[in-house]
């Protein structure tokens, strides 16, 4: 938060007059702007016991005798003499430090306040809004609804008139933009202006916000709101999986959904009781904050920085107040001590979240989140792989036929068994297979293996490789297994010794080195799995211990999952040995290099025992098929036993081997379609996107106010609380995020629904009734329309809290309908446009204006949700901050609406960036507009707008009449939406003319600009012409009109 208040909006009333000075509006923001940070709320940094902000603390005697303030008397109000004195020891605030005097107007507004009697008020925004009477106003003719009444006796205080109303072209355009942020058609533009009933205007509105493209347009000023992004932003800026909540948040405008239910599910859907997928995945909006996964981060500091935002945000987008500015100390301006935020901290602070996250994808807690598509697809592959298992399962009985017929003819030594999926066998029978080494394998060091004479014994399995605690076998390059794989490894072991050994492993011969491993630590085993050791990395060591001297079946299973540990399981003798995690932060992929894969060694340990029948394979085994690999029998010894004697792995072993070799014909068919039916409907479970959302831990943790706001410095310790400037918590209320959400729409709360309406007008006017709509506190300005505001507020909650009710009430009201032409007086008086004696004129946001260039050339992709896209960019702008390359999409994606471009944190979309887009890296409510010359050149030479300037030549071209001056009204219309006067089409003719000669001497220029974009030229048009429309149409969509909402 500025440390100095926003220059005071001018509202054009006697303010500071002697017979209306009030303390909310006139004085409270002289003495928060200039003396609260001394003599305000916040305690720490007090000087004096005398407090500013309160009637209480201004009475104090002070230590110089007098008074601050004595009621009806400046002239011995030690305040006045203090700012008014020239002595720059004496002088508030002080000149020492570098404050500058009060004006001459700020000292007579104190002045004026004192004799008045010098009466202390509440700050407006805390008290809860009641309905006020609509006022009585001298021009009731011209008033529509209640809105047009309050601005109306605005304008009459003022001395001011309203404007005229809007063309029916201008007002079509105005609120299609503003309600679906694209321009209107022209049938669209055709159907209004021909239609004069009464309600015409109000047909549109509701057209509009039924289209399916309303809901886009509100999701985007949201996603502001909610920090939304597809990467994790801080420096390694990670991709992430959001969009589900994006499409949640399109779909909840469409269907009206009530503005409290947004916001209970939002910030506590899944507490409510037996939560839905739909409150679940809304959730995800307090998910969608910065996380890192960067390499030696501490990462209770970064956690705690996930929770501040989460704070900070919920002050922002409900409470409108900058709670932020109390982490470290007591709000400086505002009735918020330190112990109040981490109160409101402690709502989100029990999420079981880690500081350091997955640096691709999404960190836990998260939700499989299925489109609407996706359900009903994997509903039919369940159902397909249901009738493919049942007609495999109704063959039971020629199965077992076939495979007794089998076993008659398995001859000996035929093992051919659980090979799906196997990608090497090592059997350890002789030395053809692997290299024997002896010696360290560290390149870092110089040092080299030394070849060795591999030693083999009696194994389960015929042979068996004995180990020494010194040589080791060499694989070769297979199992480069990486953190999101699914594999397996099994082997048999009898271990000499088991304090400290590796068995098998792909990692660096070193101690903490990079790969995978297992290995032996006092009898457990181990499994290691690391990017790099400091963070990236896994270990996890199993409870129990093997004992020494005895064969042992052993298996991993990884199912490729976040985190890694919740995939993997350690088989022992077919059973599953519980382990303790020691750590699991591994999201980084290994990245293999020369190292291969070895048996009998792990991480610079080696093996002293027996190794057997190692296999590798990239998928995860079942719990019976490993269990079958722990069978030590030859398949013809199970064979020969009655069934009725054989194990359950014993038959299970059988079992398998059959399904593989011995199956006939008819049953290996479909015994293959059931297996294939679940592969497939297993494959597009495993693709359906999932979404971060909140969960609370069974045992809350613990908050703490944290001195200075440093993450370990706890000082007292906080429950979860509301801030105690406002109505406090229900009686009996469980104070958890549930009860936090249904404080935030309790309309006894005087914030939300005012903060809420007010972000709403400045969707449609430029700016907010007040204007700092982030922040309603001291150094927030002062509504322009106190009880408008208060009206709208109460009109919202009256009516269930539906938006539609809401914006329909705004945009057909005669103030928003306004012509937004101005005079050079009003501009003077009015620049801002605060008092609504005009309409809005402001500058599209940017999305809407690529949005619009697409629409009008032709080239919009309507298509409603999924996965973000990639349009054109400029090349090598992400290789600057981050090892990635921007690979635009191609086709269709090229030209989806601007909503659903791919949004990376620290390089959002430059195109949107230069017409000042939020980056999105923290809470974005306050619409900001510049005017750069980088605006005028993105729209004249970035590759969307071109290829757009050739599409709406082609439109003009085929569209309109053979001669320019009938193309260039058709392209102008398109783009803005009226009719051009003939100074403008004859200035547009004469830059077509200018362009066409110089094109029809130069075909290779204009080839070369024909050829800006992916889409397809149309050949059949001359190239001159087309190039010389393209320019024209460039520059119509360059004008300040056509980038404007007038």
């Amino acid at each position: 938060m500025s440390s100095l208040r926003p220059v005071a909006l001018l509202i054009f009333v006697a303010v500071a007059s002697a017979q209306e000075v009030k303390f909310n509006r006139d004085v409270r923001p002289i003495l928060s702007d200039k003396c609260f940070a001394c003599h305000g709320p916040d305690a720490q940094n007090r000087k004096t016991p005398l407090r500013l902000d309160t009637a209480e603390g201004a009475a104090v005697a002070l230590a110089g005798g007098g008074k601050a303030i004595v009621a009806g008397d400046p002239s011995v109000s030690v305040l006045i003499e203090r700012v008014k004195s020239d002595d720059p020891i004496r002088r508030m605030p002080p000149a020492y430090q570098g404050h500058d005097k009060l004006s001459d107007r700020e000292i007579g507004v104190l002045e004026r306040w004192i004799e008045q009697g010098g009466a202390f008020e509440g700050h407006w925004a805390f008290t809860a809004p009641v309905r006020p009477e609509i006022p009585k106003v001298e021009h009731a003719d011209w008033v529509r609804n209640p809105v047009d009444a309050f601005v109306m006796r605005g304008l009459e205080r003022a001395g001011l008139q309203p404007s005229p109303e809007a063309s029916k072209e201008r007002l079509i355009r105005r609120v299609t933009l503003d309600l679906t942020g694209l321009p209107p058609t022209p049938a669209e533009i055709d159907a209004f202006v021909s239609d004069s009933s009464p309600d015409a205007y109000e047909k549109v509105v509701d057209r509009l916000l039924a289209s399916p493209q309303y809901g886009e347009r509100m999701a985007s000023d949201w996603l502001d709101a909610a920090r939304y992004a597809d990467t994790n932003g801080y420096q390694s800026d990670g991709v992430r999986s959001m969009w589900r909540w994006r499409d949640w948040v399109v779909e909840a405008f469409n269907k009206n959904l009530s503005f409290d239910k947004f916001t209970v599910w939002q910030i506590a859907g899944d507490l409510l009781p037996n939560p839905t997928e739909e409150q679940l995945l809304a959730t995800a909006f307090h998910r969608n904050n910065r996380t890192s996964g960067e390499g030696g981060i501490v990462e209770e500091e970064f956690r705690v920085e996930y929770v501040a935002d989460r704070a900070e945000t919920t002050g922002t987008v409900w409470l409108g107040l900058t709670v932020g500015c109390a982490r470290c100390h007591d709000h400086k301006y505002d009735p918020i001590t330190q112990k109040d935020y981490y109160s409101l901290f402690a709502f989100f602070n029990s999420v079981p979240e880690r500081g350091l996250v997955y640096n691709f994808g999404n960190d836990g807690p998260r939700m499989q989140a299925p489109t609407p598509e996706q359900k009903t697809k994997l509903a039919a592959l369940t159902e397909q792989a249901g009738k493919a298992h049942a007609a495999w399962a109704a063959l039971a009985p020629e199965v077992d036929k076939a495979q007794h017929a089998w076993e008659k003819s398995l001859a000996p030594g035929l093992d051919g068994f659980a090979r799906e999926g196997m990608v090497a066998r090592f059997s350890l029978d002789d030395d053809l297979e692997v290299e024997a080494l002896t010696g360290v394998d560290d390149p870092k060091e110089d040092k080299k293996p030394s070849p060795a004479q591999a030693v083999y014994a009696e194994g389960p399995f015929g042979k068996a490789a004995q180990f020494d605690g010194k040589r080791y076998l060499d694989g070769g390059s297979v199992a480069g297994f990486e953190y999101d794989d699914r594999f397996t490894v099994s082997l048999w072991l009898n271990a000499d010794k088991v304090e400290d050994a590796g068995v098998v492993s792909r990692i660096q011969d070193v101690d903490e080195g990079s790969g995978w491993g297992l290995l032996l630590h006092e009898g457990r085993l181990r499994m290691e799995f690391t990017m790099r050791h400091t963070d990236h990395s896994m270990r996890v060591e199993t409870k129990r211990a093997l004992e020494p001297g005895q064969w042992h079946h052993v298996a991993l299973t990884f199912e490729g999952k976040l985190p890694s540990h919740e995939g993997l399981t350690i088989w022992v003798d077919g059973e599953a040995w519980p382990f303790e995690v020691e750590w699991d932060d591994l999201k980084w992929p290994i990245g293999y290099r020369t190292y291969p894969f070895r048996i009998g060694a792990a991480a610079g340990r080696r093996f002293e025992g027996r190794i057997d029948e190692v296999r590798l394979y990239v998928r995860a085994l079942t719990p019976e098929q490993i269990a079958a690999l722990g069978v030590e029998a030859p398949l013809q010894a199970i064979a020969a036993k009655p069934a009725g004697k054989r194990t359950p792995a014993e038959a299970l072993k059988l079992r398998t081997a059959f399904l593989e070799d011995g199956l006939p014909p008819r049953l290996r068919e479909a015994r293959f379609a059931a297996d294939d039916a679940e592969r497939k409907r297993a494959a597009f479970d495993a693709a359906i996107p999932t979404v971060m959302v909140m969960h609370d831990m069974d045992e809350p943790r613990q908050a703490y106010v944290l001195n200075r706001g440093a993450y370990d410095a706890h000082g007292e310790p906080v429950s979860p609380n509301t801030l105690s400037a406002l109505p406090p918590l229900p009686d009996g209320a469980k104070h958890d995020r549930l009860a936090l959400a249904n404080w935030l729409v309790d309309p006894k709360n005087p914030m939300p629904a005012r903060v809420t309406v007010n972000r709403f007008w400045q969707m449609f006017f430029g700016r907010g009734i007040v204007k700092t709509v982030e922040d309603f506190g001291s150094q927030g300005e002062w509504p322009s329309h106190p009880e408008l505001l208060d009206w709208l507020a109460v009109e919202f909650v009256d009516s269930g809290w539906d938006v539609q009710h809401l914006l329909k009430t705004i945009v057909t009201s005669n103030a928003y309908r306004q012509s937004s032409r101005t005079t050079p007086a009003l501009l003077e008086r009015d620049p801002e446009n605060a008092l609504i004696a005009r309409g809005p004129r402001v500058r599209l946001p940017a999305p809407a204006i690529r949005d619009q260039a697409l629409a009008a050339s032709g080239l919009l992709n309507e298509k409603l949700g999924g996965p973000p896209v990639k349009p054109y960019q400029p090349a090598g702008l992400w290789e600057e901050v981050s090892s990635s390359s921007y690979q635009p999409d191609s086709g269709d994606k090229l030209y989806r609406r601007s909503l659903y471009t791919y949004w990376k944190r620290t390089i959002a979309p430059p195109a949107m960036t230069a017409f000042d887009a939020s980056d999105r890296e923290v809470c974005t409510v306050r619409q900001t507009r510049t005017n750069t010359p980088l605006q005028a050149l993105n729209l004249m030479n970035d590759v969307t707008y071109l290829e757009a300037s050739r599409k709406l030549a082609e439109r003009m071209m085929h569209e309109a009449g053979p001669g320019p001056e009938a193309r260039i009204e058709r392209g102008f219309r398109l783009a803005t939406a009226r009719e051009p006067e003939q100074g403008e089409v004859r200035a547009l003719e004469s830059l077509y003319q200018k362009l066409l000669g110089d094109y029809r001497k130069d075909d290779f220029e204009a080839e070369r600009y024909l050829a800006q974009g992916e889409s397809a030229r149309d050949e059949s048009l001359d190239a001159a012409e087309l190039a010389s429309y393209a320019g024209v149409a460039s520059l119509i969509l360059n004008l300040d009109e056509t980038i404007t909402k007038e």
